[in-house]
């Protein structure tokens, strides 16, 4: 059965670093994507980072990181990182991984509902 392992969240200050890991491991069928999703409590999962896992490997951001958060992806180690620079308080959230078994579109690879693999999260905290 498959399943994503998140890593690497904890508690930083306001400016700081953190580097997420998303860990895939039983038999996976083919994914077209991998995304980083986070959460608040009360309110709905967001996306925040995607990436194709084939192809041009071309990866998108939603406005609110763009130029702070990076993912990549290391095929050989079936990993994905979300590399978090100049963290906020509003960063603050439980942070999700999620695989796309489906073809991924730009239109939606950052939206929860295309999704049905998931880890069970990591949490970041950040404090000013």
């Amino acid at each position: 059965q498959e399943q994503l392992v998140e890593s690497g969240g904890g508690s930083v200050q306001e400016g700081g670093s953190l580097r997420l890991s998303c860990r895939a491991s039983g038999y996976f069928p083919r994914t077209f994507c991998m995304t980083w999703f986070r959460q608040e409590p009360g309110k709905e999962r967001e996306g925040v980072a995607a990436v194709y896992t084939h192809g041009d490997r071309s990866a998108y951001y939603d406005d609110s990181v763009k130029g702070r958060f990076a993912i990549s992806q290391d095929a050989a180690e079936s990993t994905v990182y979300l590399e978090m620079n100049s963290l906020r308080r509003e960063d603050t959230a439980m942070y999700y991984c999620a695989a796309g078994l489906r073809r991924c579109y730009v239109g939606t690879m950052l939206k929860a509902s295309s999704f049905t693999v998931w880890g069970q999260g990591t949490q970041v905290t950040v404090s000013g």
